[in-house]
């Protein structure tokens, strides 16, 4: 398996620029809009929790964010596989680990760098910072100064104090190992294990296997300079002489015989076939170097078929992945205001991560990854992207620390604890992964039918480079390499397929299909040579229609109405043949989709009905179980209104349809949402807020999505276009690179 994503420097600079330079924002958390406000959040309202927090300290963590604050500290001394760069520079990674932290755990973490290469400045400086922050995360610390600064900041802060770069490898290296062990039958007591690279994250690794049971001779460090054995000077610091071990061994090669498990953190290449074909039955091979690994899976295999390999890599099975481990850590610590995260917190969370890569994977999983995943050989380890890691790893880890006496606050009611952390995910997150995933299963051949705008060429250049498929971009060859050029993407012109009507082989036989199709419309020969040879979105629909593309995405030069008018001419999409547009809104943390919002202008009862249909579908192929409200002004009947009264009937119209999704109506957007109002009406059939609201007509629709969009500043995607027999999705005229990506990626689903 080779990896396809590539990631051009323009588009990381773009990333990281726009909308707004860097990664996150401060939004604050109560309402700030009047004088009463002000005065409960400034002066004088401010005075009593800052009486309560000096009369009790513990009360900082109940009206204070400091027990979900985590401080990200790096120096820039170690960043990624770059080096010393210096503090600045490593400014765009830490906030980098502040937003995964906020995704994957719901943690709120600020970065923080630190200009100076001096050890105990830095102990000072994050001591200082102690009353602000729940735990601090230290990062891209170079040896051996972070292991000095670690130990003497757990030794002075009653808070937690991780360096991720030791300990977030170890405890996924851990529980990857767990697994791999009860599939080859070996105990860890009794294995033999070779470690290469004797930095942070190879003593962190060697240290906690060996709290875990690996026997301290059976552990052999290597280095550049070979064997860590006890005697060794050279290049010898106290950590290194702590795992050095009784051995005769002198080389990587020499310590490779036999061994039953290997873990790498060095460099490519670091590993050969030879030592791999040397090692005992069933072997572990962990070649956790990145980008590349020490050897790959495909080398290790074609020598021992028998081997169990894990990587630093996505593209490969066994991802050894820190972002399964530090979110989750500091998640369970600071929900019991700990006052560290020692061994048995780790331990807990890597026994955890095990446990639940052995159970039965959702669905959603599957889907999203576009292959069934169970416990085996090529799945030790739990996906970044598995729903379950939210509510299974924190409450492992928490009473681990409440069982160890490091919990100030310890949980009481575990089940209810659970059940908050579930409602921290976020869905939209994990939707938009998910189709990702699938589309990149998929490898779509798709067609950008407007190539002479660079927002659709650099929507097609990230598709291609994001290993999601082949882009074939409908334009001409002077015009899109030009407009790349511009773009700053001018390598990318020989990457993308460039197709024109003008010399296309295939313009004849898309002729004689669009006559027979129209003849009796209207339309001559020379109409349809227009429209074939000149119109480029019936150009590309008789590209899909002829199997010269997987999916299509358009829309974005023209209105939406007029687009789909245009592709009528070669596909089945009117109102009348069951095509329905949907429109998914994501916005804190929530998704509801709107329908229709494309294709039908006043509905009938029996077409509100089909749009519900048709809509739940699209919700399913998104990983949602649906629940559709029926939405007008009245609610069960009142206000009585002849307006009102085809929402009413809609869903009477769905009884008899005998659908296997819950739906009701009609009833006001309020009614719809939100559980408390709902309340009120104990009869309805929704077991949970609506997540599709079928709207009156097709202007409420672009109302509502509008509003959302330009108020709220909700994310939009759509309208997705469903009811067709292949997957065309069209853009509006404002959509940015990503809605026209997501909108390339909803079509090579093929949601809808």
């Amino acid at each position: 398996m080779t990896n396809k994503t590539k990631v051009t420097p323009e588009e990381a600079l773009a990333y990281h620029l726009e909308p707004r330079p860097g990664k996150y924002e401060i939004t604050a958390s109560v309402p700030m809009a009047t004088q009463r406000d002000l005065s409960l959040a400034y002066s004088p309202g401010v005075a009593v929790p800052v009486q309560a927090i000096a009369d009790n300290p513990a009360t900082a963590y109940d009206y204070t964010v400091k027990g979900n604050m985590v401080a990200v500290i790096s120096n820039g001394t170690a960043i990624l596989g770059m080096g010393n760069l210096g503090a600045l520079a490593s400014k765009p990674v830490m906030e980098g680990k502040a937003v995964l932290f906020k995704r994957f755990a719901d943690v709120n973490a600020i970065d923080i760098e630190l200009d100076t290469e001096d050890a105990d400045e830095i102990i000072k400086a994050v001591s200082l910072m102690g009353p602000t922050f729940g735990g601090i995360n230290l990062e891209d610390i170079k040896a051996p100064e972070c292991f000095i600064i670690e130990q003497r900041l757990k030794e002075i802060m009653d808070i937690p104090v991780f360096h991720d770069d030791q300990h977030g490898t170890a405890v996924i290296c851990a529980a990857g190992l767990i697994n791999a062990l009860e599939i080859s039958g070996k105990k860890i007591g009794d294995c033999r294990i070779v470690l290469n690279g004797a930095g942070a994250a190879g003593i962190a690794c060697l240290e906690l296997l060996k709290s875990m049971g690996a026997q301290h001779d059976n552990c052999i460090m290597c280095d550049t300079k070979g064997v860590i054995y006890q005697g060794r000077t050279e290049g010898m610091n106290q950590w290194k002489s702590a795992h050095a071990a009784n051995t005769d061994l002198r080389t990587l090669e020499e310590a490779m015989r036999g061994a039953d498990v290997f873990l790498g953190v060095s460099a490519k290449g670091a590993v050969t076939p030879e030592m791999v074909a040397s090692m005992a039955d069933n072997p572990v091979i962990f070649a956790m170097a990145n980008p590349d690994p020490e050897i790959t899976p495909e080398e290790a295999h074609a020598v021992r078929a028998d081997a169990i390999v894990a990587t630093g890599r996505s593209d490969y099975p066994n991802q050894v992945n820190n972002v399964l481990g530090f979110p989750y850590l500091f998640r369970g610590a600071l929900d019991i205001h700990a006052r560290a995260i020692n061994d048995e917190m780790k331990i807990a969370c890597a026994k955890a991560l095990a446990a639940l890569a052995r159970e039965d994977v959702p669905d959603e999983v599957a889907m999203a990854y576009g292959r069934k995943l169970s416990f085996g050989r090529d799945y030790i380890i739990p996906t970044p992207f598995d729903p379950r890691l939210i509510y299974v790893i924190p409450p492992a880890v928490a009473k681990a620390g409440m069982d160890t006496g490091v919990a100030r606050r310890p949980i009481i009611d575990m089940k209810a604890y659970e059940q908050s952390l579930k409602a921290r995910m976020d869905p939209t997150a994990s939707i938009l992964q998910g189709i990702h995933a699938r589309a990149k299963q998929a490898q779509a051949r798709m067609i950008f039918a407007e190539g002479d705008d660079p927002r659709v060429l650099r929507a097609a250049v990230a598709y291609q480079r994001a290993g999601l498929g082949r882009a074939l971009v409908v334009g001409r060859d002077a015009d899109v390499k030009e407009k790349l050029e511009v773009a700053g993407l001018g390598d990318a012109f020989r990457e993308l397929e460039v197709v024109n009507a003008a010399n296309s082989r295939h313009l004849d036989q898309y002729k004689e299909f669009l006559y027979q199709r129209l003849q009796r419309s209207g339309f001559d020969r020379t109409d349809v040579h227009r429209l074939a040879a000149r119109d480029r979105h019936v150009f590309s629909a008789l590209m899909l229609q002829h199997g010269h593309g997987d999916g299509l995405v358009t829309g974005v030069t023209r209105k939406s109405a007029h687009v789909l008018n245009l592709i009528n001419h070669v596909f089945d999409a009117k109102a009348s043949d069951g095509a329905v547009g949907v429109t998914a809104l994501l916005h804190k943390g929530r998704i509801v989709l709107i329908s229709d919002t494309l294709v039908h202008e006043w509905p009938e009862p029996e077409d509100l009905a089909v749009i519900a249909k048709q809509a739940a579908g699209v919700a399913r192929s998104l990983g949602l179980e649906p629940r559709v409200a029926f939405v007008s002004f009245s609610t069960f009947g009142y206000p009585v209104s002849e307006r009102a009264t085809k929402m009413h009937q809609a869903p009477k119209v769905l009884d008899g349809m005998k659908v296997d999704f819950e739906y009701e109506g009609e009833m006001t957007v309020d009614v719809a949402l939100n559980p408390e109002v709902a309340a009120q009406y104990p009869f309805s059939r929704l077991t949970g807020p609506a997540n599709i609201l079928v709207v009156p007509a097709r202007h409420s629709a672009s109302i509502s999505v509008k509003l959302m969009q330009e108020m709220a500043g909700a994310t939009v995607i759509g309208p997705i276009l469903t009811g067709v027999n292949k997957p065309i999705q069209i853009c509006s005229t404002n959509a940015t690179v990503n809605d026209i990506l997501n909108m390339a990626v909803m079509a090579a689903c093929e949601v809808g």
